[in-house]
């Protein structure tokens, strides 16, 4: 699925705003590694050193909030730079706007503290009742 598309998406999952559509162009970046699937993108975080936070995001507890600098730690610069460069931001903006988009993302894809299978299309279809 194009960027666009699943950033629409999640946009609507999210209640609007750019940041389902940076969080599209992401999940598009990374996609050769499992990335459009939301475990694939948990592995990713989890890799890169954010694996407690990510837990407490899929659990039915608070989220642990998460920092632009952890996010840009976390990630593949060249991933980052894709989201920044779509969205006509650095790749700081990018990662300070994501620490935003991801935790809530996570949280409303994962309401029983379970990470769903399949791909985030089908997730978040099944999600609003699709």
């Amino acid at each position: 699925m194009a960027d666009n598309d699943l950033g629409s998406l999640l946009g609507g999952l999210l209640g609007g705003g750019k940041g389902g559509t940076l969080l599209g162009s992401l999940l598009g970046a990374l996609g050769s590694g499992g990335g459009e699937s939301l475990s694939g993108l948990l592995q990713q975080l989890g890799e890169g050193g954010l694996g407690p936070k990510t837990q407490s995001w899929v659990s039915t507890g608070a989220n642990e909030p998460v920092s632009g600098p952890e996010v840009a730690q976390a990630l593949p610069y060249q991933a980052l730079d894709h989201v920044a460069q779509k969205a006509g931001i650095t790749p700081e903006e990018a990662a300070d706007q994501l620490a935003q988009v991801i935790p809530r993302a996570v949280d409303k894809l994962t309401p029983t503290g379970e990470v769903p299978e399949g791909s985030l299309e089908e997730v978040i279809a099944q999600h609003q009742g699709g």
